[in-house]
């Protein structure tokens, strides 16, 4: 299904089966699983975590075992910080307790308010029992847009230096991903202990998307509305999409977002 239907994003394919895979396979893991995936909008994010809980949970987002969080919904207010703290330690102790394969999502971790996140740390350690319960099985999940302007503008350093983006490795982006990410006073991850004792075992950067992967999430589209795949129809949608840089428009400024609601003024 990742290489059907994830777009564009050969990087995220390999680290998230790697990571999955081997810690699926683990009967005795030592720690969690903790991913963090970074990008701008549109690039995945969302769809590969959902396609994850999909596959491994029964009922998949709406799985009694699978637990999503907002900090827009769920922590909106700075001042009640102390509050929302205690609150996320006992709902996560809670529901590690109802099952210890649970799943946990954190979106928009851009908008946390930094310091929150940090309560979960005994949860994602190696350590052997935490609260009186065995919670290493659990899957911990972290998406976020920071990071996502300094990838697009290393992939496009790299486009101008003829280097294709298939040809990109995780080197050449962890260092910037980790500057944008886990030293910015705005993120959630700011002087995280979760970043110092080094509890992410994989930071999976989504890249921005090119014209022909939009088509390709156009076609995609037509299909999954049971509409006919016309070649006219998918380049009208694919150029009516926002693109940058201004002179030379390579990448799409929403990558695959606006595709589906695009379609409709097409048809």
């Amino acid at each position: 299904d990742l290489a059907m239907n994830l777009v564009g994003q050969p990087l995220v394919r390999q680290q998230v089966m790697k990571g999955v895979r081997e810690f699926l396979e683990n009967r005795n893991p030592v720690k969690p699983l903790v991913m963090s995936f970074h990008g701008s909008t549109g690039t995945g994010k969302t769809y590969v975590s959902s396609m994850l809980v999909r596959y491994l949970f029964q009922g998949g987002l709406q799985s009694p075992y699978v637990h999503q969080f907002s900090p827009i919904v769920h922590f909106p207010h700075a001042e009640r910080i102390e509050q929302y703290k205690e609150s996320l330690k006992r709902w996560i102790q809670g529901n590690l307790t109802n099952c210890g394969r649970s799943a946990f999502l954190f979106d928009e971790m851009d908008k946390m308010h930094p310091g929150l996140i940090d309560v979960i740390i005994p949860f994602l350690g190696p350590s052997w029992v935490v609260y009186g319960t065995n919670y290493r099985k659990a899957i911990f999940i972290f998406v976020s847009n920071a990071g996502g302007e300094q990838i697009n503008d290393m992939t496009l350093d790299l486009w101008r230096a003829r280097k294709d983006r298939e040809e990109i490795s995780l080197r050449d982006l962890e260092q910037a991903i980790s500057k944008a990410v886990f030293e910015n006073p705005q993120s959630g991850f700011w002087k995280s202990g979760i970043i110092n004792e080094h509890l992410i075992d994989f930071v999976v950067p989504f890249l921005p998307l090119k014209r022909h992967h939009v088509k390709q999430c156009v076609v995609g589209e037509l299909v999954q509305q049971g509409l006919e795949v016309r070649p006219g129809v998918v380049q009208e949608v694919a150029d009516s999409i926002p693109y940058f840089p201004e002179e030379e428009k390579i990448f799409s400024s929403t990558g695959c977002k606006t595709v589906a609601s695009r379609i409709s003024f097409f048809f």
